[in-house]
């Protein structure tokens, strides 16, 4: 027994180190493979979405973190029992501790972020905005996706402050910026201003929403849904596979259309434009019984009526309402294109005329008389 803790005394840090890692490692990979195949068994007996998303998405993540973790723990008992005084104490163990440490950290933040990700992938999937009246759905899925990336630059900037905590020359240095952060801030402040701006109005967006994910909008006249709200700006897909960029001060600033603010149903408008003598019960007849065929109406809304008239032709407006803003454009071009053809076929002699009137002339205008109308002229009549 005495020779073989007399070899482990005589073997060197650095072997010491590696045997150390190497122990972690497998420890590691053992509770990783019984853990996540505990994990994997709840998930298929209760068909849980949540256990199913954190066994593909943090198996990795946790086990580096466990590894380091656990060499950690193993090279500061290395460091404390056989180099009890630091002078003593090789200086790659030394280092090697805060590559150990740094590495955990980054370990740490990436299992948070993952975890992060699945709560939020729990939620999305709870919620889903494919459902038509989605109202409440992408209220919490709005809150939820800049709630996510504040967590995550949280993250972020707490796992590079424990890094750089470890070392006394940037402690040192973060003491003197924190002297001058009053000119500092000045500076920054008015260099990031509009940044600023954008972060408190995506701060404004996600709680009061005037606008959500999936939102049907109209901004500087194109009209499209919200894809994405990130810290700064708004990402719209336009109907024609474009996106906007909309930074997010301007939706605080700036007028828009919201058209599914407090609900997806609409109501769409179609114009026919026909003669004075046209007849218009007629017309409200068919629109009346086409609409009636058509899966797109949500038989809400229905009316046809005579909005307006000029010199030459009278409007007839035909409204309809649908589940959405998809759904009423479709609705819209159906009804469009059945009255062209009906009033073509029915009543084409009632299109749109353009008149002209010929009134009687007055005396004055009359032609003159052609030369056999006048009279003989007195020599004339005396030759004869």
């Amino acid at each position: 027994m005495n020779e073989i803790i007399e070899i482990v005394n005589a073997t060197p840090p650095i072997i010491r180190m590696a045997v150390r890692f190497g122990v972690a490692a497998l420890v590691a990979a053992l509770i990783t493979l019984i853990l996540y195949a505990v994990l994997r068994r709840a998930s298929r007996r209760t068909e849980s979405f949540t256990l199913e998303a954190i066994v593909a998405n943090t198996r990795n993540a946790f086990y580096w973190f466990l590894t380091f973790a656990l060499t950690l723990i193993l090279w500061n008992q290395l460091e404390s029992t056989v180099f009890p005084d630091e002078t003593t104490s090789p200086w790659y163990l030394h280092w090697g501790i805060r590559a150990c440490r740094t590495v955990l950290y980054i370990a740490g933040a990436l299992l948070l972020i993952r975890i992060v990700n699945v709560a939020a992938d729990t939620v999305r999937h709870r919620y889903s905005i494919d459902t038509t009246n989605n109202l409440q759905e992408r209220k919490i899925l709005t809150q939820l996706q800049y709630i996510q990336r504040i967590v995550g630059i949280v993250i972020f900037i707490v796992t590079v402050a424990f890094i750089l905590l470890q070392f006394d020359a940037v402690r040192s240095i973060g003491t003197g910026l924190l002297t001058s952060a009053g000119v500092g801030g000045i500076i920054i402040g008015f260099a990031a201003q509009k940044s600023i701006a954008n972060l408190l109005a995506g701060f404004q967006i996600a709680f009061t929403q005037p606008i959500r994910i999936d939102d049907a909008l109209i901004v500087d006249g194109e009209f499209g849904r919200v894809e994405e709200i990130t810290l700064t700006y708004v990402t719209l897909k336009v109907w024609d596979q474009r996106r906007l960029i909309v930074p997010l001060n301007n939706f605080i600033d700036n007028t828009f259309q919201n058209w599914t603010r407090s609900s997806t149903q609409l109501i769409g408008s179609v114009f026919m434009y026909v003669d004075y003598t046209f007849p218009v019960q007629k017309l409200r007849d068919e629109a009346q019984r086409f609409v009636e065929t058509q899966e797109l109406w949500d038989k809400e809304v229905f009316g046809v009526a005579v909005t307006d008239n000029n010199a030459d032709v009278i409007t007839i407006r035909i409204i309809a309402s649908g589940a959405d803003s998809g759904q009423v454009f479709n609705l819209r071009c159906a009804i469009r294109e059945h009255l062209i053809g009906w009033i073509q076929e029915t009543y084409p002699e009632h299109l749109p005329k353009t008149r002209l009137e010929m009134s009687p002339s007055d005396p004055s205008s009359e032609p003159s008389p052609s030369a056999e109308e006048l009279p003989a002229q007195e020599g004339n009549r005396d030759r004869s």
